[in-house]
């Protein structure tokens, strides 16, 4: 009788041994085929009928033989839910046994990664489409982004996945850009802060949250997609890589994006200084960094600094990007062929490895017995899809809920004379390109957008009603006349004759106006949809002044993704009200402010111009940027960054500063009163902004370093203490150090970066010190208690 003896597990597949030990053996263990193997992606779409996946084929890629991989392994899945409209339970299903074959084909079992874009909800068929994050900046509120995170992140591992390409840390710095509406806005502490919730939400689910673009890609010239950036050490230190050291610090970002730009003729992909030295050895970083979509690639195609495919690969792991996204290019045959002739050392291949591994161990997926059915797929049947399809709901009532908390919170009104909110109105003239448009609240990540288009006879797979839908709701008592007037961009006049009859028979107009989300230009808005200035799209505004002529209020309603100057309606419209791509419960946000029943306190994350050519500004503008006698430019803005009104009035007062001075490795205590003196209760975004009147180097005239939402009923006080650390005064010095400097500083309590309440001098004394990667990145902001509690 034969005795049966038990193998020991490998050491790569115990999860008792240290980490370290495991990768280490498995690196050990593999042949170069089977490492290379796990630095790249495939691009595949799930199967409709819960089959396989199947690669997707794209115009910049070369067709992939998804047989002939397996063997070798695949270190990660592109977008299996986000290239095709499927039923997400068939997704799952597909995925699940596409895993099921690739953990049988390789030697060592190991699954592939699967990552999903996640940029304003999960970008798959059926799943709920948040606010866009310039909507997130809108809401200066970071608790309610990162609970929208954390659902985002727990429907994406409930599919299989495993990683999320998001938040985008880009900080604004022409509004001409396209991706405007991807980020969080203009100001480096706002992208920080709502960017690090957003990772925190993430991470808790289990998705690896990417941060991207690393660094640089809003600064590109002339605000064009993919074009060269013109960035001084400063202003990158200063304002582009604060966010980024934020979410890797205090976010725990466990992947980082390199940009498509070159930065003074040195590419991102390429820069060893910027992916090594400063991410991994100054900052800490210890997880991957993966391309941008064909990053790679680009090296020897648009950047011209490497001759071929193996030179490409070679300059990217030697500055240490890890993994090729989306699909096999250079990281294939052309990298292992380079590692046997000598002209790459595998070292480089063996660390980028050791890195992607170590994830892979942290997700489990080198344990015995890992197991390729996600939750939500438990307890079915494999084998019957139509018994599986329609059990996955990736917009649950819940996150509609948060979709509609953080809408309402981020929408923000920029003027109003009174007529708003509307008393119960009988007639309203609802014109404009956006008034009867569902997919008007939805950015170009969104999959209807993204995905959806390029398969017009799929349905939407979610709700979307239209600003017409929901103010009819709003105010059922009222006739709602619908007219489009003009398109978004087709410059069409023959409508406006027509819209404004409709509006001179109403008793208010609502203009609903703003851009048409896509790709590449086939939207107003989005990726690769640069403007040329910042007038309202196509003959918007010539149908804008048409009805600011007809004599009746007008409140002009924007649903975009950037900020666009409105020319005559800044000073004539009764009411403004913003809104960016607000979602899938945008429209019932909207309809709520319009009728007083949410008082709306969004604030802008984004200065609006005054004109269309003043471009590119920000508010962080230094003295030399700003209106002058001795330029006929004028970059003062409409509106202002951090501006935004309500329906109540509030009261800043009582202003205490605990000691004017400290060195400069101390802090600042302040305290005021905060009172609601209006008539119901409301919020207010205190915002504590920093003048710095001399410095060693130009400094702006002012910027944010703390915020803090306080919500107060009719009548209510309550004391606020502001803890400043010195640090927060901290910039990059003339020799490119982080210093604090001795003097004097303006502290400003605001409700915006144009309406400062009250304002603190102090000093800080002492030696100049420099600061390292400890440093205290904020203001705390604390309540007390109000006398009526």
């Amino acid at each position: 009788m034969a005795v049966e003896t038990s193998h020991p597990a490998p050491v790569w597949n115990d999860p008792s041994r240290p980490l370290a030990t495991r990768v280490a053996a498995l690196i050990e263990a593999m042949t170069l085929e089977e490492k290379t193997a796990q630095l790249y992606g495939v691009w595949v779409g799930a199967s409709a009928q819960g089959d396989e996946v199947a690669p997707h084929q794209h115009d910049m890629e070369e067709a992939v033989d998804l047989e002939a991989l397996m063997p070798t392994g695949l270190g990660q899945l592109t977008r299996p839910f986000g290239t095709a409209p499927v039923d997400p339970a068939l997704g799952a299903l597909s995925l699940q046994r596409t895993q099921a074959r690739i953990v049988s084909a390789n030697r060592f079992g190991i699954p592939a990664l699967a990552h999903e874009e996640c940029l304003a909800g999960f970008a798959a068929w059926g799943a709920t489409a948040y606010p866009v994050p310039l909507s997130w900046g809108a809401t200066f509120d970071p608790g309610t982004v990162q609970r929208m995170a954390a659902a985002i992140g727990r429907d994406m591992r409930s599919v299989g996945i495993h990683q999320g390409l998001a938040p985008v840390l880009d900080v604004v710095r022409d509004a001409r850009w396209g991706r405007v509406e991807e980020t969080i806005g203009e100001d480096p502490y706002l992208v920080a802060t709502i960017g690090t919730a957003y990772v925190r939400g993430l991470e808790s689910a289990g998705i690896i949250a990417t941060l991207k673009h690393f660094v640089g890609y809003s600064a590109s010239r002339a605000g064009r997609n993919l074009a060269p950036a013109a960035i001084g050490p400063r202003e990158r230190a200063d304002v582009l890589l604060p966010p980024f050291e934020m979410a890797v610090r205090e976010g725990g970002a466990r992947a980082v994006m390199h940009a498509y730009n070159d930065n003074d003729g040195v590419p991102a992909a390429a820069d060893r200084q910027l992916l090594t030295g400063l991410l991994r050895d100054t900052w800490g970083f210890d997880g991957t960094v993966v391309a941008d979509y064909f990053g790679i690639a680009f090296l020897k195609t648009l950047h011209g600094v490497a001759a071929d495919w193996a030179e490409a690969a070679h300059t990217a792991l030697a500055a240490g990007v890890d993994v090729e996204l989306p699909s096999v290019k250079t990281f294939g045959e052309p990298l292992v062929q380079a590692v046997k002739d000598g002209r790459i050392p595998e070292s480089l291949v063996d660390g980028a490895l050791g890195r992607v591994l170590r994830q892979k161990a942290q997700l489990g997926m080198l344990d015995p017995g890992w197991d390729p059915v996600p939750a939500a797929l438990r307890g079915t049947d494999p084998d019957d899809p139509d018994a599986v399809r329609g059990k996955v709901d990736l917009d649950s009532p819940a996150n509609r809920e948060l979709a509609r908390e953080l809408a309402e919170k981020a929408v923000v009104l920029l003027g109003n004379d009174g007529v708003l909110p509307l008393a119960a109105p009988r007639r309203i003239a609802l014109i404009g390109p956006n008034a009867a448009e569902g997919t008007a609240v939805l950015g170009c990540y969104s999959f209807p957008m993204h995905v959806g288009v390029q398969h017009p006879d799929a349905p939407v797979g979610i709700d979307l009603p239209t600003l017409h839908d929901t103010l009819t709701a709003e105010f059922p008592d009222a006739a709602v006349t619908v007219a489009r007037g003009t398109g978004v961009d087709d410059g069409d006049l023959s409508g406006i004759d027509a819209a404004v009859d409709a509006a001179r028979n109403a008793d208010v107009v609502i203009a609903v106006l703003g851009d048409r989300a896509g790709l590449f230009g086939r939207g107003t808005s989005g990726e690769g949809c640069d403007t040329e200035s910042l007038a309202l799209p196509g003959a918007q505004q010539q149908l804008l002044d048409a009805l600011l002529d007809s004599g009746r209020p007008v409140v002009t309603v924007l649903l975009a993704g950037r900020p666009y100057a409105l020319g005559r309606a800044v000073d004539e419209s009764a009411a403004i009200v913003q809104s960016f791509f607000p979602g899938v419960e945008g429209t019932r946000a909207i309809a709520g402010v319009l009728s007083g029943r949410t008082n709306p306190s969004g604030r802008l994350p984004v200065s609006v111009p005054r004109g269309p050519g003043a471009q590119p500004t920000t508010y962080l503008g230094a003295r030399l940027a700003q209106a002058s006698d001795v330029s006929n430019i004028d970059p003062t803005p409409a509106f202002g960054f951090g501006h935004g009104l309500g329906y109540t009035t509030f009261t800043w007062s009582d202003l205490t500063v605990r000691s004017r001075q400290a060195s400069t490795e101390g802090e600042f205590a302040l305290a005021f009163t905060l009172g609601n003196s209006g008539e119901r209760t409301g919020t207010e975004v205190v915002q504590l902004y920093l003048h710095d009147p001399t410095a060693s180097v130009v400094q702006p005239v002012q910027r944010l370093v703390g915020y803090g939402r306080v919500s107060l009923a009719p009548g209510e006080t309550r004391r606020i203490e502001i803890t400043v650390p010195a640090d927060v005064a901290s910039f990059t010095g003339r020799d490119g150090r982080r210093i604090v400097e001795p003097g004097d500083l303006e502290l400003r309590l605001a409700s915006s970066s144009t309406a400062a309440h009250l304002t603190a001098t102090v000093t800080l004394t002492g030696p100049v010190r420099t600061l390292d990667e400890t440093r205290r990145f904020h203001a705390t902001f604390a309540r007390q208690a109000s006398p009526e509690e």
